[in-house]
């Protein structure tokens, strides 16, 4: 029969269980959120902006499950939304834009639909990230031949 020292078992549980953690940010999914930028690099985006966002949707009757105000490179924030459901989040893409861009041609802020990961916090603070697919593995590309 084979025995192996205990030191050897140890190392691959420890593997399993720093596995088995680092893959749960994949089981939460994400929720549908709008997101607001700056379209000219001459507009900020400053936490001001989040109140005011959470304002118009408070005004609206629009219930969100968050608000954030996240930097995505050096001098480049983005404050977004994270709502229930698409439908709920297509009315607070229609509210943000004509409260924040009132001349379309001469747009200020860019407010698009994204979606955010539901991974709790403390996954979060590990550095515990979803895997993010892309187009072809959700299925957004389709070939016609």
């Amino acid at each position: 029969m084979n025995r192996y020292p205990l030191w050897k078992y140890v190392v691959i549980a420890v593997a399993l269980l720093l596995g088995a953690i680092y893959t749960l940010p994949n089981f939460f999914g994400e929720a549908p959120a709008v997101q607001v930028s700056a379209a000219k690099s001459t507009v900020k985006i400053e936490p001001a902006l989040m109140d005011r966002v959470g304002g118009l949707l408070k005004e609206a009757g629009i219930a969100h499950q968050g608000l954030f105000y996240d930097q995505l490179g050096a001098n480049n924030f983005t404050v977004r939304v994270r709502l229930a459901d698409p439908d709920t989040q297509l009315r607070a893409k229609d509210v943000i834009q004509k409260a924040l861009v009132p001349d379309a041609n001469d747009p200020g802020y860019v407010v698009a639909l994204n979606l955010v990961p539901r991974t709790p916090q403390w996954l979060l603070s590990l550095h515990a990230a979803p895997m993010y697919l892309g187009l072809d593995l959700r299925g957004g590309v389709h070939f016609l031949m």
